[in-house]
């Protein structure tokens, strides 16, 4: 395959379900698209594929059509909104590790046919902490982890960070506190998560910023929009762009971890990761 141009590979995890994890995906993907980024955002919850419907959006074909050769990621791809592009999820696929080497081969041959029309690929998980996330978070240059104000969500977030960091090699995560009450909350914690990985891991966890609670994101659900077409001059909508802003900033890796192939390489590889994100 030909080599391409260093592409930004951000897994958005989080541990546990239920802390906002794909509407962030989703509205941060649209984010970067505002800002000129040519952005793909891969619905990789392999059993509870949503980030279509959460868009309202229809779509003919999935993940599952790309790795069984019977379609091109170009047919499987759904125009979202400000031009992003989904890759939308297969329940009928539950287990990356589980692919043939044919399959492997499609999947990698697939996304090279792109590679040189992306700047950002987007990779919205599961929750949880199964064989599959751990694979497409350890295999992404860059981890955001979504943390919320409960508290089996920083308990949650600290197993995943420990799995990834202890037996994976991944060594620096992003933090979001989403819906926040306060900036004081956010700060809190990430602190309270900081601590923890500070006293008991080799980790570096790094303070992204926080997501204000707005009831615009229910309502936006709801109508099956994003938040940024139902609302983007809410609060949350202006602290995502900030939040995107700063991803827009991150360097891309110019060695060959920061092109596509190698992050599919390593995603079909779990057992080869080490060291990515040190």
């Amino acid at each position: 395959m030909a080599v391409h141009r260093p592409i930004k590979v951000v897994a958005v995890t989080g541990g546990k379900g239920g802390v906002g994890k794909t509407n962030l995906s989703v509205n941060l993907s649209i984010a970067l698209a505002e800002l000129r980024r040519r952005v793909v955002l891969m619905d990789a919850d392999l059993g509870l594929a949503n980030v279509d419907v959460l868009l309202g959006l229809q779509s003919r074909y999935t993940l599952a059509d790309v790795i069984n050769g019977s379609k091109s990621i170009k047919d499987v791809l759904v125009r979202g909104p400000a031009g992003m592009h989904i890759v939308p999820a297969s329940s009928g696929v539950q287990q990356m590790a589980n692919l043939t080497n044919q399959e492997h081969a499609a999947l990698i041959y697939a996304f090279g046919e792109i590679a040189n029309q992306l700047d950002v690929l987007m990779i919205d998980t599961a929750a949880g902490i199964s064989d599959t996330v751990v694979s497409f978070v350890s295999a992404a240059q860059e981890v955001i982890v979504v943390v919320c104000d409960e508290p089996s969500s920083i308990t949650d977030a600290y197993a995943l960070i420990k799995l990834l960091n202890v037996e994976h090699g991944v060594f620096r995560f992003r933090v979001v506190a989403n819906m926040t009450r306060s900036t004081q909350e956010g700060i809190n914690l990430f602190n309270k998560l900081n601590s923890a990985c500070d006293r008991f891991l080799d980790a570096s966890l790094q303070y992204l910023g926080h997501v204000p609670f707005d009831e615009n994101m229910r309502k936006a659900v709801q109508k099956r929009q994003s938040l940024m077409e139902f609302s983007p001059r809410s609060k949350s909508a202006n602290a995502i762009r900030v939040l995107a802003q700063k991803i827009d900033q991150w360097p891309v890796q110019n060695s060959a971890k920061g092109h596509l192939e190698f992050f599919f390489e390593r995603l079909i590889s779990p057992a080869q990761v080490s060291g990515l994100h040190s």
